[in-house]
């Protein structure tokens, strides 16, 4: 099931957080360190230290909406080798992590001679 598919842009905030943080303090986060306005409807997603869980804040014109998922058994797919303060997925990799898949794929090499 994919709720998200008409989000006009989706951030992923690298770092783990804090899970006892809710809208208040993940709002907080989207502000100060990402420096974005929180109230456009952009989805922002987060990943506990344990990479079980996630939530995804957004505002729905009414108000902040906090969708969280927690896995059983396995762990998702985080991009941990990030240099910035945050990455920006298209909604098919946002369904890609949700479902398990590594939305980064490989690292690109840079090669300056074959020989």
């Amino acid at each position: 099931m994919n709720i998200f598919y008409d989000a006009p842009e989706v951030f992923i905030h690298p770092q783990f957080v804090d899970f006892r943080k809710s809208i208040n303090g993940l709002v907080g986060i989207v502000e100060a360190e990402l420096a974005r306005d929180a109230y456009t409807g952009t989805l922002f997603v987060f990943c506990n230290k344990a990479k079980d869980k996630l939530k995804i804040l957004y505002w729905d014109k009414t108000g902040f909406a906090l969708w969280y998922k927690r896995l059983e058994k396995q762990k998702f797919k985080w991009p941990t080798k990030l240099s910035s303060q945050e990455f920006e997925l298209t909604s098919q990799q946002l369904s890609w992590l949700l479902s398990g898949y590594d939305v980064l794929g490989h690292e690109p090499l840079h090669y300056q001679s074959m020989i």
